[in-house]
């Protein structure tokens, strides 16, 4: 599966076309850290913290409601080894610059997931010996982050390499078992037919090693995909694929099962807009699924007329948008309507009439408690009173009751 790689350095090489989310963590600037609802790590869409031109997270946040990101991606050095890094070049060991990024978020109430793999670079899975040796390289990332929930996105090359992807599994299964309430999502590639040859071979791999993340999440793009239809339609095969490997049934399936889009233009000139998201959308909360994400908000913002349309930007989505359009589709997933600009006016309800008594008489009399109407009003005798106009004198026999 082809993912969109920039000429930003060898960070964003490896990491603009990889897709996926997790679970996240919340906590303040300290360290300290406070799980977010499962709702919200499944929700968390895709950022880049360190290239494509990084979007101010606290400003999504104040615009959208977004409480969760997930930041891409951690891989192996560049140069080899069984140390995690952000993007290949930078150490996860001493790292300050995404640091400053979870703190900012986590000062706001919200937290970050982290995404390792992706498309091209190095993984860890591919360098690290075995699955204890690269369940702990991730750890380092769990522990120096607190974090509560990660993602495998196992895809081209790797999840081509049969003992990387036995490394990759045996390690998110150790993380599962040694991080109590670890949410964990395994994303891979996405066909019309819900996943390929690779994508099989890797669910019967985690069914091998008796592994079950919180969800199998499928990228419905980069395919030969056209807009919602065809991404549901995937959807919809893939849940067949989790019945027939785990034994679940349709509803146990779509419980473990996510969805990971692409906003905008994909890599390969596909066109998904805000219809489409909101589509895929109604179909995930309608069958119950566990994850809808895209890739990625760097891309979250019309680009300049210069560069719209024809080609695939790092950095805009090359459709017509407001900025954080499709930030907003998370926010829905997790269940929080996302706040508007101008508050609807709560409408003033309308008085039930009140009906009229006896028209007043000018030569009847009246006792203390009659009641009669006049002039659109209902009044009410004080006293003994015949010929006294009601409202005639503000300290007359009739008492107003008012309009009816």
């Amino acid at each position: 599966m082809r993912r969109l790689r920039a000429c930003l350095g060898a960070a964003a090489a490896v990491g603009l076309a990889a897709t996926g989310t997790t679970a996240l963590v919340a906590g303040n600037a300290s360290g300290a850290t406070t799980a977010l609802s499962n709702r919200w790590y499944a929700a968390a869409p895709y950022l880049m913290p360190l290239d494509n031109d990084p979007p101010d997270a606290a400003a999504i946040m104040d615009a959208t409601g977004l409480k969760a990101f997930q930041l891409a991606f951690v891989l192996a050095p560049n140069g080899g080894g069984c140390s995690p890094t952000w993007g290949g070049t930078a150490p996860v060991s001493s790292d300050t610059a995404v640091r400053s990024v979870i703190n900012t978020i986590r000062a706001k109430g919200g937290d970050v997931s982290v995404s390792i793999g992706g498309y091209g670079g190095t993984k860890l899975g591919q360098t690290c010996a075995d699955a204890a040796s690269t369940a702990a390289a991730y750890q380092q990332a769990i522990t120096k982050y607190g974090l509560h929930a990660i993602d495998f996105d196992l895809e081209e090359p790797e999840y081509e390499n049969t003992a990387a992807i036995k490394n990759e599994i045996g390690a998110a299964k150790i993380l599962q078992q040694n991080n109590p309430g670890l949410y964990v999502s395994v994303t891979t590639a996405g066909t019309a037919d819900g996943t390929g040859w690779f994508g099989k071979q890797m669910l019967l791999e985690a069914k091998s090693q008796g592994f079950t993340p919180n969800n199998f999440s499928i990228m419905p793009f980069d395919g030969g995909f056209n807009g919602a239809a065809s991404q549901t339609s995937a959807l919809t095969n893939f849940n067949s694929i989790l019945q027939s490997t785990f034994g679940w049934d349709q509803a146990t399936a779509y419980a473990h099962e996510g969805f990971s889009g692409m906003n905008g233009r994909s890599d390969t000139g596909e066109y998904f807009t805000q219809a489409d998201f909101q589509t895929v959308l109604d179909y995930a909360t309608s069958h119950h699924m566990d994850r809808f994400t895209f890739w990625w908000l760097n891309r979250d913002r019309q680009c300049t007329p210069a560069d719209n349309g024809g080609r695939t930007s790092g950095t805009c989505s090359s459709v017509t948008q407001n900025s954080w359009d499709f930030a907003t589709y998370s926010v829905k997933f997790a269940g929080v309507t996302p706040p508007t600009t101008t508050p609807t006016p709560t409408p003033t309800p309308t008085p039930t009439p009140t009906s009229c008594k006896s028209a007043w008489s000018s030569t009847a009399v009246y006792t203390a408690g009659n009641e009669v109407s006049y002039n659109k009003h209902n009044w009410k005798a004080k006293w003994w009173t015949q010929n006294e106009v009601p409202g005639a004198s503000e300290w007359g026999p009739w008492q107003d009751e008012g309009a009816c």
